[in-house]
C-alpha cells in the first residue's frame, strides 16, 4: 500500500509545534507495516542544507507551478531520515522560501504572500505525485499549512487517475497559519476548474479557517492539539492521539480500516 505524507514541518529539518516530532516517527511506522512511503514538505529557508545533506533531484525538477497567472520553478530536493531508509522530499523555490522561515520573518511579522507560498506548496505536491506517476492509496496531511491538498486532489485534480483511490486523512492542530493569509486566499487558492464554492467551506464569521475547509474535503481525522476545536460536518472516521502513548501504532491502525474499506468496495 502507497502513503503520502504531506506535512508542513518535521524533525530534524523543521520544529514549530509538535508536528515535527510526530512526522519524524510515524512514517518509520508506517514503513515497519510495510506501507511504501514518501514525504513532502517545503524547503524553508531556515532549514540547513548542507547539515542536512538535501541535493537536488534534477529528474523532478525543471516543473512550474502556476500560481495567480504567475509561473514560479519548483525545485525539489532531497535528504535521508536519519537512523532509517526513508527519504524526505523538499519543495523548493528562491521567491517564496530560500532565505525565508515559515509563516513570519524574524520579528514575527506574517508574509504578506503567505497565500501565494501556501498555494505553491499544495499544488507543488500534488503535481510532484504525479511527477512520481505513484498512486497513492492514502494521503495523510499534517498542519493548516497543507490544508488545500484535500480540495486540490478532490476537486482540481478530481479526474486524474493518480488519485482515483486516494483516501485523505487530516491530522489537526493548532492552526499556524490561517491568521497569517490576506483576502487574497480566495482569489489564489482557485486553482484549474475550481469553483468559488469549492472554497466556501474555508470561510467563517472571522475570516479564514484552514483546519475546517480541509476537513470538509478529507475521509478521516485525527486530532492532534488540545487547540484543535474543528467538528466535521459529517460523521467520518476520527482518531484522537493526544496523550495517547501508542500513538503510532493505532494512526498505522487507523490507515488499516481505510485499505481494508477499499478492498471490501473492490
Amino acid at each position: 500500500m502507497k502513503l503520502l505524507y504531506v506535512t508542513q514541518e518535521m524533525n530534524p529539518y523543521t520544529a514549530l509545534s509538535e508536528i515535527s516530532g510526530i512526522v519524524e516517527k510515524l512514517p518509520q511506522k508506517a514503513q515497519e507495516k510495510q506501507y511504501e512511503i514518501r514525504v513532502l514538505m517545503p524547503k524553508f529557508g531556515n532549514i540547513n542544507e548542507r547539515r542536512h545533506r538535501l541535493h537536488e533531484v534534477v529528474r523532478l525538477s525543471g516543473m512550474n507551478i502556476i500560481v495567480d497567472d504567475e509561473d514560479y520553478p519548483l525545485i525539489i530536493k532531497v535528504a535521508s531520515i536519519p537512523g532509517s531508509r526513508l527519504q524526505v522530499y523538499f519543495l523548493d523555490n528562491e521567491e517564496f522560501f530560500k532565505k525565508r522561515n515559515e509563516f513570519c520573518d524574524e520579528e514575527g511579522i506574517a508574509y504578506d504572500d503567505n497565500v501565494e507560498r501556501m498555494v505553491f506548496f499544495n499544488k507543488g505536491a500534488v503535481e510532484t505525485v504525479r511527477k512520481f506517476g505513484w498512486a497513492p492509496d492514502i494521503i495523510h496531511c499534517h498542519g493548516s499549512f497543507t490544508a488545500l491538498v484535500p480540495v486540490y486532489v478532490k476537486k482540481a485534480y478530481g479526474n486524474d487517475p493518480i488519485f482515483n483511490y486516494a483516501k485523505i486523512i487530516y491530522s489537526g492542530y493548532t492552526d499556524l497559519v490561517s491568521k497569517t493569509l490576506t483576502d487574497r486566499f480566495w482569489e489564489v487558492a482557485k486553482i484549474g476548474d475550481m469553483e468559488d464554492e469549492h472554497l466556501d467551506v474555508y470561510k467563517t464569521e472571522d475570516g479564514i479557517d484552514l483546519n475546517k475547509g480541509a476537513l470538509h474535503y478529507s475521509d478521516g481525522l485525527i486530532i492532534g492539539s488540545e487547540s484543535f476545536k474543528n467538528v466535521p460536518e459529517r460523521d467520518i472516521p476520527t482518531l484522537n492521539i493526544i496523550d495517547n502513548t501508542n500513538h503510532l501504532s493505532e494512526t498505522v491502525a487507523f490507515y488499516h480500516q481505510f485499505i481494508e474499506q477499499e478492498i471490501d468496495n473492490e
